[in-house]
């Protein structure tokens, strides 16, 4: 990884969320394609991604509510995270792992680092023909699409841990422009 600073974006197309989820299954693998998918369903950082244990989500099988417990590492913060969504393709993954963590490393008994999460995502977006893809992507889209679905910048703002609704619409890249792209066509009297 690069000492410059990328733009890193969420995944604004729908298309390019499968392309993304093609190329990851296609040329790096099951471990970072569910990386992707639980990131992208559970706004969770990467790093809060890499420290989950596969006993995490084996256990939930039982659960009726499907109810994911991960301390955040910045906040410190304990999360209850959904993950009805997604469940049956990530347990069916960690079923079948042999390894204490979720996303195993080759390299010993330890999980994958954010670097090489950052790298096989970098990978996957090339094959995929995705710009912008980073580590927050998967943070940033979850933010992106449940902005567009629900419309509550303060239900995102507690989920995503933020301290003001402006720092949540910028991090998910709503912008001045999209915003006015909005204005344009918006009238109190129509």
């Amino acid at each position: 990884m690069t000492n410059q600073i990328k733009d890193v974006r969420p995944i604004r197309d729908k298309q390019q969320l499968e392309d993304m989820k093609w190329a990851l299954k296609r040329h790096c693998g099951e471990r970072d394609y569910i990386l992707f998918v639980l990131g992208c369903e559970t706004g969770l950082r990467v790093g809060d991604l890499l420290k989950l244990k596969t006993k995490q989500i084996i256990e939930l099988k039982t659960k009726r509510d499907k109810i994911l417990k991960a301390k955040e590492g910045k906040t410190q913060k304990i999360r209850d995270i959904y993950i009805g969504t997604c469940f049956d393709e990530i347990y069916q993954y960690a079923d079948g792992l042999k390894s204490e963590w979720l996303f195993p490393s080759r390299k010993g008994d330890k999980a994958i680092s954010p670097t090489q999460a950052y790298r096989q995502l970098n990978k996957a977006a090339d094959m995929g023909g995705v710009e912008h893809v980073g580590n927050h992507t998967l943070r940033k889209t979850f933010g992106y699409w449940f902005y567009k679905a629900t419309k509550d910048v303060a239900m995102l703002q507690g989920i995503l841990n933020h301290s003001h609704p402006s720092i949540t619409l910028r991090y998910i890249g709503i912008t001045e422009e999209e915003t006015n792209n909005v204005l344009k066509t918006f009238s109190v009297f129509d």
